[in-house]
């Protein structure tokens, strides 16, 4: 195995990690803004208001999305294990 193949996987392994991790950063992220500023109107600064919502719409979000993160992690395991075959 050369370096360069070695480079090639874990560049492809932080990109699969990426690509599977930021829509759900991206949307806790605009939820906890969108409560903050509810809160900072209010003055209402409840812990559970931040929490319960992120974890309701991240589920759903997981629910809906779910299947295609397993196809772009399989792909991605297929390929490492192609990978090793080769070698």
């Amino acid at each position: 195995m050369t370096p360069e193949t070695v480079m090639d996987v874990l560049r492809e392994a932080v990109l699969v990690a990426l690509k599977l991790s930021m829509p759900m950063l991206l949307l806790s992220i605009g939820i906890g803004l969108v409560i903050a500023i509810f809160q900072a109107a209010t003055q209402i600064h409840e812990q559970t208001l931040t929490f319960v919502p992120k974890v309701l719409v991240l589920a759903l979000f997981m629910l809906g999305t779910g299947s295609w993160m397993m196809s772009v992690l399989g792909e991605f395991t297929e390929k490492l294990f192609e990978l090793m075959t080769r070698l």
